[in-house]
C-alpha cells in the first residue's frame, strides 16, 4: 500500500481549492458553515494559509457570490441569447439550464437563496438578480413577437415556476422530466413546440446523462 505523500512544505492551496471547499460547506451547511478553521482543517491546510488568499471570511463569501452569479446569472442570460428560429425552440435552449448544473446550479441557488433570508445585502442582490434573470426571458419574448405585458407575465410565469421547483428541492429521474417538457414549453409559450426540436433537447440530455455515468 501506497505510503500518502504530504502536502509540499509551505503550501497554502489555492483561492480556487478554498473556494470549491467553502461552495461544499455551504451546500451541506448553510452560510453559518462556512468558517475558517474548519475549512482549513477540511483541507489539511493551515489556518494562515486563507489569508494569503483572503483578507477575512467576509471576502470568502463575497468569492461565493461572485461564483453564483458567473455561474448561473451569466449562463441563464447566455441561454436566452442563443441562437432559435422559434419561441419553443429559445424557450427549450432557456429550459437547459433546469437540467443541466453545469449550466445552472440549483443546488447553489437553493443555498444563496436560504442564505439571502438572513443576510439584507445578499437579499437585495438577490432581488436585483432575479429581475435581471426575468428581464433577459422577457426579451426572449419580445424577440419572437409577443406584446411588452404578455411577454413580461410569460417571463415572470417560467422563472417562477423554476424557483419554486428550487425553492421545494424537487428532485425527479431525468427521463420523466424530460416526458413533460414539451407541455411545459406549451404552457409557458402558447404554442407546441415542433417534433425535431423536441428530439433534439432529449437527445442531447440523454446523451449529456450517459457521458456522464460513463465517467463515474
Amino acid at each position: 500500500m501506497d505510503t500518502p505523500v504530504p502536502p509540499e512544505r509551505g503550501w497554502r492551496g489555492s483561492a480556487d481549492l478554498w473556494l470549491d471547499a467553502a461552495y461544499q460547506m455551504l451546500i451541506d451547511g448553510g452560510v453559518e458553515a462556512v468558517k475558517v478553521m474548519p475549512l482549513a482543517e477540511k483541507l489539511g491546510l493551515s489556518r494562515t494559509s486563507f489569508y494569503w488568499h483572503f483578507p477575512d471570511r467576509e471576502a470568502l463569501l463575497a468569492g461565493l457570490i461572485t461564483r453564483w452569479k458567473s455561474r448561473n446569472t451569466a449562463n441563464l442570460l447566455a441561454q436566452t441569447e442563443k441562437p432559435a428560429n422559434t419561441i419553443t425552440e429559445a424557450t427549450l435552449n432557456l429550459f437547459d439550464c433546469w437540467i443541466m448544473p453545469d449550466l445552472f446550479d440549483s443546488r447553489l441557488e437553493f443555498s444563496i437563496r436560504t442564505w439571502a433570508l438572513t443576510d439584507a445585502a445578499l437579499a437585495k442582490t438577490l432581488a436585483e438578480v432575479d429581475a435581471l434573470r426575468i428581464a433577459a426571458i422577457k426579451t426572449m419574448f419580445l424577440r419572437f413577437g409577443y406584446l411588452d405585458d404578455e411577454a413580461d407575465i410569460r417571463a415572470h410565469t417560467v422563472y417562477m415556476t423554476q424557483i419554486g421547483y428550487i425553492s421545494m428541492r424537487v428532485d425527479e429521474p431525468l427521463l420523466p422530466r424530460l416526458d413533460r417538457i414539451p407541455s411545459y414549453a406549451l404552457t409557458f409559450t402558447g404554442k407546441a413546440p415542433l417534433p425535431a426540436e423536441v428530439k433534439a433537447f432529449r437527445a442531447r440530455h440523454i446523451q449529456a446523462s450517459r457521458d456522464k455515468s460513463s465517467m463515474k
